[in-house]
């Protein structure tokens, strides 16, 4: 049923992108066209005002977009990054000119010491007091001077239940020679760096040089041993959906929406814990834009707009009303109620949460071992 109610959607919008010539992009990271952009007015050389958002693939209802821009009057040019190390690179190279960035925790904390990120005024954003106080006064932005939370979640192992011999259960299962050929690595040094100093029983903040060249080295034998049959981030769709690889470790929010296409996928948050990540909406230091920023922040903080996002990407909001009411939004939808087991997916209850970990940022010294061992192994 949902997948009927999408596929109407996104051809409604495809006929309101060909009739309208809507500004939104979803492709390849890219930088908005400089040119067109008057610093001093938050409008491009038009006059039109705009607001240049960087976020994840496949990590917005578009249909937000468009209602935002009819409410607004502002246009928002909106690129997307393969991962926080790549969206960190973009930053740090001057190829990204955003206003609104969507990173998660650690990097948000790498930003803020770096002073990258501008404070925000919240009394631009109203919406804010609908977020959850277990999402506000994090490790990341104790003071809540910078960041709005947009989604949190899990980061666990999908796998094709038709294609192993039993219920996945640990991390072990993502360096077993078994499944050699089979497994589909995450291409983000920290995601993949955790999933084998969880193996091993340590922790995934762990700045003990020792600790982390073990894990390397543990992602490395799986490498040389043919285990994994590619490093991915967003083709894990078409990977997972067609039945091409049997395990993958993602993002439980993403392991939903596989699901829609292909029944076979189970997900779980083994047993030795994971991450738990909150991603969250800032402004950059250097913003040209700031006015609209805010304006679009406040926008995707408001419930109805979490609840659409929630039911369109699969994550889960923070937005505490959105959070509750989902289960009704959903059977009011599609006529259906929503199961609940998918629901904890989503929205990991505490149980799941008392086993995972949010990220710290790293020191320096850490973060440089990371990039050389990622370097090393040639990803």
């Amino acid at each position: 049923m949902k997948k009927m109610v999408a596929l109407t959607l996104a051809l409604m919008m495809a006929a309101s992108l060909f009739l309208t010539g809507c500004s939104v992009r979803k492709d390849e990271p890219s930088t908005p066209d400089s040119s067109d952009t008057d610093t001093s007015s938050g409008s491009n050389s038009s006059g039109k005002r705009v607001v240049n958002v960087c976020s994840w693939g496949e990590y917005i209802d578009e249909n937000l977009i468009y209602q935002f821009e009819d409410e607004t009057g502002i246009t928002v040019n909106y690129q997307t990054a393969e991962s926080n190390e790549a969206l960190y690179s973009l930053l740090k190279t001057g190829a990204g000119d955003y206003d609104v960035i969507v990173p998660s925790d650690y990097m948000i904390a790498r930003l803020i010491e770096e002073d990258m990120l501008a404070e925000l005024d919240y009394s631009n954003i109203p919406n804010y007091d609908l977020i959850g106080d277990q999402y506000k006064s994090l490790s990341f932005d104790p003071e809540n001077k910078y960041t709005v939370p947009y989604t949190w979640g899990t980061l666990g192992i999908i796998y094709n239940t038709t294609m192993v011999d039993e219920p996945i259960t640990s991390w072990d299962a993502m360096f077993d020679e078994k499944y050699a050929g089979n497994v589909l690595m995450i291409r983000n040094s920290r995601d993949a760096l955790a999933a084998a100093l969880l193996d091993l029983g340590y922790s995934i903040n762990t700045t003990d040089e020792a600790e982390i060249r073990e894990a390397y080295q543990l992602l490395a034998d799986a490498k040389s041993k043919g285990v994994y049959q590619s490093f991915v981030m967003d083709e894990i769709f078409n990977k997972m959906e067609g039945g091409n690889a049997a395990i993958a470790m993602y993002y439980a929010g993403d392991y939903l929406t596989m699901l829609e296409n292909n029944e076979d996928l189970a997900y779980v948050v083994p047993e030795e814990g994971s991450n738990w990540f909150v991603d969250a909406m800032c402004v950059l230091k250097n913003a040209q834009h700031k006015e609209e920023a805010e304006a679009w922040i406040n926008f995707i903080a408001s419930t109805e707009a979490n609840l659409a996002n929630m039911d369109y990407i699969w994550y889960a909001s923070p937005n505490t009303k959105a959070l509750e009411t989902y289960p009704d939004y959903y059977e009011e939808t599609y006529g259906e109620a929503l199961d609940m087991g998918l629901y904890e997916i989503m929205a990991a209850p505490a149980d799941v949460l008392d086993r995972c970990t949010l990220y710290e940022n790293l020191p320096a010294s850490v973060l440089t071992l990371y990039n050389d061992l990622w370097t090393e192994l040639g990803i």
